[in-house]
């Protein structure tokens, strides 16, 4: 019987790249694609089962909704669809002064990166125990690792997701199910445009493909990695901004956001 990985956030960007990586692998998966956008999610099926025969299941959901998770795991279970690999991409950022942002963006933010996130990994590595073997991968962000003023909210929910996600391997090792958390730097997507930030703020940050991206994940999902940190630059960022004392990491990443803007 083929396995069947879960995607979320699979209608562009990261998790786009991650159905086209797992749909050429030679095990054969079968997909589950979840995201807003169905018509895109059709699209994406379509043309996976055109040049590698995948099966895709196509959900429309929001996951930014409070009962999504729950909706999700029972929707599946009623189909008999049993998740063998469940990659938590959905996401998004916000960028801006942290007393200006709406409210409303605010708890989806959270609702989406942390809460959601959180849900189906428990749901799920419930369902994989039981089973005997599962594994789980968890995106967060390098910006997880320090505190990034203009960032704020979301920086703190990937702080939360590699704290979780390094916890709960632990616990689950016994049950053979595996948790691998993926922390990605500057991507080429719509991430930053989506978090309402002007591009030319990033303007000589080197980029990293979304293919480059999914596939470091994909690679440490497979072989049970805790921690993927894709790219020498990210790892060397990720390092130094745990062993620097954290007033210092706050007053550095301060400046780098400062100066992209042109305020210093």
């Amino acid at each position: 019987m083929k396995k069947t990985v879960l995607i979320t956030g699979a209608s562009c960007g990261i998790g786009e790249a991650f159905a086209r990586i797992f749909a050429r692998d030679r095990e054969g998966y079968r997909l589950v694609l979840v995201a807003r956008n169905k018509s895109r999610l059709e699209a994406l099926a379509r043309e996976l089962d055109l040049r590698f025969s995948t099966e895709c299941i196509v959900i429309a959901l929001d996951l930014a909704k409070p009962s999504s998770a729950a909706k999700l795991y029972q929707q599946l279970g009623h189909q008999g669809v049993e998740v063998n690999i469940l990659v938590n991409n959905a996401g998004f950022g916000y960028y801006g002064e942290f007393i200006d942002m709406e409210s409303i963006k605010l708890q989806q933010m959270i609702q989406l990166n942390m809460t959601t996130l959180t849900q189906l990994s428990y749901l799920f590595s419930q369902r994989m125990a039981l089973r005997g073997g599962g594994k789980i991968l968890n995106v967060a962000s390098v910006a997880g690792f320090q505190p990034v003023p203009n960032f704020a909210v979301y920086s703190a929910t990937k702080a939360y997701v590699i704290s979780l996600s390094e916890a709960i391997s632990e616990e689950l090792r016994g049950a053979n199910v595996t948790v691998t958390t993926l922390c990605p730097g500057p991507t080429k997507s719509n991430f930053f445009s989506n978090a309402k930030m002007d591009s030319s703020m990033m303007r000589g940050t080197k980029f990293m493909s979304c293919e480059e991206v999914a596939m470091a994940g994909a690679r440490g999902v497979i072989k049970g990695e805790r921690l993927v940190t894709p790219g020498m630059m990210n790892k060397i960022n990720s390092v130094g901004s745990r062993l620097l004392p954290r007033d210092t990491v706050l007053k550095i990443t301060k400046l780098v956001m400062q100066r992209s803007r042109g305020q210093a």
